[in-house]
């Protein structure tokens, strides 16, 4: 590889608004987030689905009529 051409890749830390802090490595340096692994909805299981218009009692009703084929 050449010499002088690449950035420094120092270990810096990810803060998270939760107070969780990660350590990694990064040409950019410390920097902060509003959500993370172990605060997100999605990764946590705590997401709500939130169905104001019924779209997903509309799509459940529409396809239970469809029987599964068995082949």
């Amino acid at each position: 590889m050449k010499e002088k051409i690449h950035p420094k890749y120092n270990i810096c830390q990810i803060r998270c608004a939760c107070g969780n802090v990660v350590e990694t490595r990064s040409t950019r340096g410390d920097f902060a987030t509003e959500v993370c692994g172990a605060c997100h909805p999605f990764y946590t299981g705590k997401q709500k689905i939130m169905d104001t218009a019924g779209r997903v009692d509309r799509f459940r009703k529409r396809y239970e009529k469809i029987a599964p084929r068995a082949k």
